[in-house]
Order: C-alpha cells, then sequence, then structure tokens
C-alpha cells in the first residue's frame, strides 16, 4: 500500500469516525451544511462551484477537519505558508512540506471525487488556505481557538 492510498483509507476512517460520533446537541461552531449535507462539525466540502463550505470554519485545538471533493471537479487544500501562526505545522493535500513544494508539484496532492483530506490543529490561530487550480476564488480560513 502506497503512502496516498494509506492517507486516503485513513481520511476515508476518520469521516466515519466522525459520522458515528455527530449528534444533535452540538454547539452551532462548525459552519452551514454543504451541498450534498457533508459539511458541517468538523468538515469542510469542496464542489464544482469552486467553493470551500463552509469558507470559514471555527474548531479547537486538538481537533482534525476533513475536507471532502462532494462533487466531481478536483481540489487541493494548500496552506498560505507565510500567513500561518508561529510555530503551527504547515498542511497540504499530498502532505508537502511546504507551499512551494504543493504548487511545484500539482496535480500531486489533489483531492478527487468522493475523496478526503485531513489535518488535526494542534496551534491556536487563524489558518487561511486555498485551492491551487483555483486560487483566484477558492479559498478558506481555520480558526483554531
Amino acid at each position: 500500500m502506497n503512502r496516498r492510498t494509506m492517507l486516503r483509507s485513513a481520511g476515508v476512517g476518520v469521516v466515519g469516525l466522525l459520522a458515528g460520533c455527530s449528534g444533535d446537541g452540538g454547539d452551532g461552531s462548525g459552519g452551514e451544511t454543504g451541498s450534498d449535507g457533508w459539511a458541517g462539525g468538523t468538515n469542510v466540502a469542496m464542489t464544482d462551484s469552486l467553493k470551500f463550505e463552509p469558507e470559514t470554519l471555527t474548531v479547537n485545538v486538538g481537533d482534525t477537519v476533513t475536507w471532502k471533493t462532494v462533487d466531481s471537479v478536483a481540489h487541493s487544500v494548500t496552506a498560505y505558508e507565510e500567513k500561518l501562526p508561529d510555530g503551527a505545522a504547515y498542511f497540504a493535500s499530498g502532505e508537502f512540506d511546504s507551499e512551494s513544494a504543493a504548487r511545484q508539484s500539482y496535480p500531486d496532492g489533489s483531492v478527487g471525487a468522493d475523496e478526503t483530506y485531513s489535518h488535526t490543529f494542534e496551534t491556536a490561530g487563524e489558518f487561511p488556505y486555498f485551492c491551487i487550480p483555483h486560487e483566484s476564488g477558492m479559498r478558506g480560513t481555520i480558526v483554531v481557538e
């Protein structure tokens, strides 16, 4: 099993775990529901309308956010490296260690239809990110409290 397959499998497992833990007693901080009902909680939908849904998501330190392409167009999740909080780990689908590596390697790291990418946020702050091929309009922010 190669690394990409392993990461996809782990992402699907996390999605299943999160779905099993969801309930009606949430605090409402998870954002809006995506086009197919997938977004919410700590999930972000990536859509054919070239949007992250929700565009801004607030989570707690230690939470894992999972992005899923809910339609047919492949996307990426790529942090703006220079805008990350001090001491925060860099994140990008494809597990690249820098923004330049993610940009240079695209389409490696793309998240295809029904695929997921997950990242655990261990540092408080605002984490702006974007989709490499749709950067002009497809941007989002994770706010970690």
